[in-house]
């Protein structure tokens, strides 16, 4: 499965570009699955529910299942975090997998970029960003540049993206190799 990341500062449009994304990535008839990384405690249970008040008590996990969906929560109880390679294993089969955080992971990303955020250019200092999509005039000479309102052109972009075969190893045509060409 492809595997690309979507690296901004918090505001910029991450959530809003993979949302306009995934309707034409389906259209395509791509089988597409997001993983967010949330930075913070958050909560997918309503309090007060039957699986609220099992993984209140203790559970270890909750699988909660309809006719129409099911979603299993598994409580970390002091353990650490899973990487990034640990939870792709847990999907299911699927062609392609968009990631909103996980800002550090080594896999191909888009930066996403809004004038009225501000922050530093990531595409500076991360090796794995491959395109930039912005409100302002994007690209910078050496990477792709985008319209955050054009997600056709990013998904035909992304569609072209190479895969991620490893963990640490950078995608080529990334930054990593922009240092060779520069020089």
């Amino acid at each position: 499965m492809k595997v690309i990341g979507f690296a901004g500062w918090s505001g910029s449009g991450k959530t809003t570009l993979i949302e306009k994304l995934l309707p034409i990535l389906r259209e395509r008839g791509l089988r597409v699955s997001v993983i967010k990384h949330a930075h913070h405690r958050f909560d997918v249970d309503v309090p007060g529910k039957d699986s609220w008040r099992h993984r209140e008590a203790g559970a270890h996990e909750v699988l909660i299942t309809s006719s129409r969906r099911w979603a299993l929560m598994h409580e970390l109880r002091g353990a650490p975090e899973p990487e990034l390679t640990e939870h792709l294993a847990r999907l299911a089969p699927c062609d392609m997998v968009l990631i909103e955080g996980y800002r550090h992971a080594p896999v191909p990303k888009i930066e996403v970029r809004r004038a009225a955020c501000g922050g530093p250019r990531m595409h500076e200092s991360d090796p794995h960003i491959m395109a930039i999509a912005s409100d302002a005039p994007a690209g910078n000479g050496v990477l792709p540049g985008f319209g955050l309102n054009d997600p056709t052109a990013i998904a035909d972009f992304m569609q072209t993206m190479p895969e991620w075969r490893a963990a640490g190893s950078a995608p080529t045509g990334g930054a990593a190799d922009r240092g060779a060409e520069q020089r």
